[in-house]
C-alpha cells in the first residue's frame, strides 16, 4: 500500500507541475494527462493494471465513498493533495475494472482579468437577486469563471454566500463575506434539500454546482424570485438551448408558467469555450446574453430561437456572440483562424466578422 501511495503522489505531482487539467487512470493504458486539451500518455511509467486502480481507490476513497462506488458503480469526491492542490475525482466501473479521472482544481482563485473573461460579468455580482447561468461543455472553465465572480463578492461585499456542490471544487478564504460550502452526500443528501435549507439560513448569494433536475431548477428559480442571487451551471451550448432545456424539464401543463417565471428572474446566460492558443494554453471564447425587454418577451412567447438575433444586434448593451468572441481572439493573434473556425457557430458570419 505504501508503494501505491507513493505512485499516486508522483502522478498527481506531475499533473500539477505540467499544468494538466486532468489525469486519467485506465486499465491497460499508461497514466494519461490532458494538457491544453490534448491527451498525453506518460509512457515512461508502467501500464495501469486492475490491481493498481483498486489500490489507488483504497488510498483516495474513504469507507463511505467505497460503499457508494460498489453500490452505484461510480462516485464523485474531492481530494486534497498535500494541502497544495485539490482534485475533483470520479471513480467508476467499466468492463468490470475500476477507472479514475482526476480534475485538477487550482488552489488560487484567479480574477476575471487573469482568466481573460470579459469584466462585464462583474456587473452581475453587484445585483441583489436573480438567476445567472454559466453554460458550456465539461472542462471548459465554467466553475473557474464562477469562482472568480463569487470571490469578487467575497472580497468586496458583506454577504452570506452559500455553495452547494458535488463535490466542492474551489475553497474560498472568507474575507468580507461569510462563506458556507456544502458538499452533496457529505453535508447534505441532495441539492434539493440544501436549497430548501437556504431559506432558513439567511443566505444572500448561492452557488449551485449543477442545475441537473426539475426539483433543483424549480428551487433555484424560486430562490431567485424571493431575494437571492443564484449562480448555476448547465451542460448546454448557448442561451436558446439553455432556456429550452430548463422549460422542457417541467411537465407540459406547467411550461407556460415556467417561461414567465424564467423570463422574470433570469439575469444572463454566459456560454464559454476554452480554445487552444497559438503558443500554449487555452483562451476563453465567451458568448454573453443579457436579459433585456426583447429577450424577456421572446422567453415568454416561446421564441427562444430568435434570441441569437438579439445578441447579435445588442453589442452596445454588452452582449457578445460566440462568433464575435472567436473573431476577436483571431484578430489579437491568440488563436489560429483554423482552430477558431472549428468552433464557429456560423462560418460565413464568422468570416464576415473577421473583415471588420
Amino acid at each position: 500500500m505504501l508503494r501505491t501511495e507513493q505512485k499516486i503522489k508522483n502522478l498527481l505531482r506531475i499533473a500539477a507541475q505540467r499544468g494538466a487539467s486532468d489525469l486519467h487512470l485506465v486499465v491497460g493504458r499508461y497514466p494519461t494527462y490532458r494538457i491544453d486539451g490534448k491527451l498525453i500518455s506518460l509512457n515512461q511509467d508502467e501500464i495501469i493494471t486492475p490491481e493498481v486502480t483498486r489500490e489507488i481507490c483504497d488510498v483516495v476513497l474513504n469507507e463511505e465513498k467505497k460503499k457508494q462506488l460498489e453500490k452505484e458503480g461510480q462516485v464523485d469526491l474531492s481530494y486534497n493533495f498535500e494541502d497544495k492542490v485539490r482534485f475533483r475525482v470520479n471513480a467508476f466501473f467499466q468492463q468490470g475494472y475500476t477507472s479514475m479521472a482526476f480534475r485538477l482544481i487550482s488552489k488560487d482563485i484567479r480574477t476575471l482579468e487573469e482568466l481573460g473573461v470579459p469584466e462585464i460579468l462583474y456587473d452581475f455580482t453587484r445585483v441583489s437577486q436573480g438567476l445567472f447561468l454559466m453554460v458550456g461543455p465539461v472542462g471548459h472553465g465554467k466553475s473557474t469563471t464562477l469562482a472568480a465572480m463569487i470571490d469578487d463578492i467575497n472580497h468586496n461585499q458583506e454577504k452570506h454566500i452559500l455553495t452547494i456542490e458535488d463535490p466542492i471544487e474551489y475553497v474560498y478564504e472568507q474575507d468580507r463575506s461569510i462563506i458556507n460550502q456544502r458538499e452533496v452526500y457529505q453535508d447534505t443528501n441532495s441539492f434539493q434539500l440544501a436549497l430548501k435549507g437556504l431559506f432558513r439560513e439567511d443566505a444572500n448569494v448561492v452557488l449551485i454546482g449543477e442545475l441537473r433536475d426539475l426539483d433543483t431548477i424549480s428551487a433555484a428559480m424560486t430562490a431567485a424570485e424571493t431575494g437571492h442571487l443564484i449562480f448555476g451551471t448547465l451542460h448546454t451550448n448557448d442561451a436558446p438551448q439553455t432556456i429550452d432545456r430548463i422549460v422542457d424539464v417541467f411537465p407540459a401543463h406547467q411550461q407556460n408558467q415556467v417561461r414567465a417565471q424564467l423570463a422574470s428572474v433570469l439575469l444572463a446566460v454566459v456560454s464559454q469555450r476554452l480554445i487552444p492558443r497559438v503558443d500554449e494554453g487555452r483562451s476563453p471564447a465567451v458568448e454573453i446574453m443579457i436579459k433585456n425587454h426583447a429577450v424577456e418577451n421572446l422567453i415568454r412567447e416561446n421564441k427562444s430561437y430568435q434570441i441569437g438575433n438579439v445578441i447579435e444586434t445588442s453589442s452596445q448593451e454588452g452582449m457578445v456572440t460566440m462568433d464575435r468572441s472567436l473573431a476577436d481572439l483571431v484578430r489579437r493573434g491568440l488563436v489560429s483562424l483554423e482552430i477558431a473556425s472549428a468552433y464557429a457557430r456560423d462560418t460565413k458570419n464568422f468570416e464576415t466578422l473577421l473583415r471588420y
